[in-house]
This record gives C-alpha cells, structure tokens and sequence, in this order.
C-alpha cells in the first residue's frame, strides 16, 4: 500500500489498511466514529490517528493489561510540575506539547499521564478538566489529581510600557500579542476570553507562536512581542510584569494502576511537603487548595 509523504490515506487505503469495505468506512465517517479530515472535497484518514483509534479500541481479555506507557507525563508546562518531578526522584519526564495534545497521547497510552488546564469556549464556568475526562472513552482507569490552582494573565514587558490592563487594551493599541499553540491550555483560554469579551482574534496584532509560557516571556524580552498570556510565575520568573486575567485548575490525568506505583507516590509527597509550598509562594500566583486531591474519577 502507498501513502503519500503525510501519511494521509485515501479513502480506498484507508479502507483496504482497516480491512473494511468502503462502504463501511463512509458508515464510521458519517458517524463520526473515526478520525479522518475532509480536504479538496475528498475525506483523508490520517494514518498515525488510524493507529490510536486501532489501539484505543483494542478489546483485551480478563486480566491482560495494556501495555506500559513511557514514564513520560505529556500535556501542559508548569514550573511546578517540573520542579516537582526533579525534586521527587522518580524518573518521570515531561513532553510539553499542549493540554489537548497531552491527552490525546495519554488515551493512546503513549504517556503515563497528561498535565492538563483546558477551557470551554462557551461556558465560563464549566469545569473543562473533568468534562474533558467524561466525554473520552477508554478513560475508565484514570483519574484526575488536583496538582495546582494557578492565576494566568498577560505577561508584559517591565513597567508595562504599553498599559495594557485587558484583552480590550490590546485590541486598541495595536499591541502583538503572542499565541500558544492550537490545543495549548493557554491557547483555550485566550480564545475563551477573547469570546466572552466579544473580541475576534482577527482584531488582534499577532506576534510569534510560543512552545511554553517561558517562550512567551523570552519573545516579549527579546522584543518580538508586547504581551502574551502565561502565568504569574513564568512572569516573575523573567522579571515581566504580569496583568491578572483568571484562575484556572492545572491537573493530572493518571491510571489508577500507576497513581499507586512508587514514582507517583514519591511524587504525590512532594506535592504535599512544606518545600513544595515554600516553593509554589516563592514563584507566586498559586494556590494549594486542591494539591493531591481526587477531582474526577469513573
């Protein structure tokens, strides 16, 4: 079978790699049971998403366990979390890709958790962490670890030379304000606010697209952009100033099986030492109400 150099199958391919008949497979398009992209008027399957899909729906027999993830945590940066995971000795890295993107490679089990702050578009108060974790299947054996409340906000340059105070001033001014990635909390969140302030992001100056918060603070430094939304720490951190905007939950989605396993343990001590909370009010605009608490589980 051929696929071309974006791994993208045709329909034809994609049917012929599943073993299904086309007909079958337009049924699942249809029903929006498998992923799959329209493009030029014809539906494209991409063939890694074809895989997790494969993957996600295995059914297993009584007792065999799916296979060990990495001891990768994927999903959202934190200057926390990574703190957090040094301190703790446990052997656990992180992949910095986006809350979305992060739990999508957890439900695939390419990680061993995701760190996720996701945002609803519509609903303010709508608690997005759990509703994400509801509406996924094949999450019956994970739970969501409250790790940290944080206040996220416009990060700007020293002395604020723009007076920026709301996404409004921004529209206004002209000012570029750079992005995260699509699928980043940060991302969700701007694009939430954005909508509830009535704001098109078309109105916006836009600057670079940043991989993490830090990224955000060293485009701002370096010039590149006036502001961009990040946290309060990775504000003080660069020495920037910082505009509050709102509070959100940063959890951690894991297995039920490895929360109990030693390096999630170890890590679970260090989320409840003196030193974690020295550590969260030395870098500012935290709140430990929620660290370590079960705030979802099937």
């Amino acid at each position: 079978m051929r696929m071309n150099a974006m791994s993208l199958l045709t329909t034809t391919e994609a049917a012929k790699y599943l073993r299904l008949k086309e007909r079958k497979l337009y049924e699942l398009v249809a029903e929006k049971a498998v992923p799959c992209t329209k493009v030029t008027g014809r539906w494209l399957f991409p063939k890694a998403e074809l895989d997790h899909w494969i993957m996600a729906s295995t059914a297993r027999p009584f007792g065999l366990a799916p296979p060990e993830p990495p001891p990768i945590v994927g999903g959202s940066h934190d200057p926390m979390l990574e703190w957090a995971l040094r301190e703790s000795g446990g052997g656990l890295a992180t992949l910095p890709e986006g809350s979305e993107r992060g739990l999508e490679r957890f439900q695939a089990g390419e990680v061993t958790a995701a760190a996720i702050h996701l945002h609803d578009l519509q609903r303010a108060d709508l608690d997005a962490n759990v509703a994400a974790m509801r509406s996924r299947p094949h999450l019956h054996e994970a739970v969501l670890i409250g790790f940290i409340r944080r206040r996220q906000g416009l990060v700007v340059a020293t002395g604020n030379p723009r007076r920026l105070g709301s996404l409004a001033d921004i529209a206004a001014s002209g000012a570029r304000l750079a992005l995260r990635p699509p699928g980043a909390g940060a991302q969700l969140l701007l694009l939430a606010l954005l909508h509830h302030a009535g704001i098109d992001l078309r109105q916006i100056v836009v600057g670079p697209v940043c991989p993490t918060g830090p990224d955000i603070a060293q485009a701002i430094r370096g010039g590149h952009a006036d502001c961009g939304v990040a946290t309060q720490a990775v504000a003080n951190a660069a020495a920037l100033d910082f505009v509050a905007l709102a509070w959100e939950s940063f959890d951690l989605a894991v297995r039920q099986r490895d929360y109990f396993r030693p390096p999630w343990q170890a890590l679970m001590r260090v989320i409840r030492s003196q030193a974690f909370a020295a550590r969260a009010a030395e870098l500012g605009g935290y709140d430990l109400a929620e660290c370590g608490a079960i705030r979802w589980a099937p």
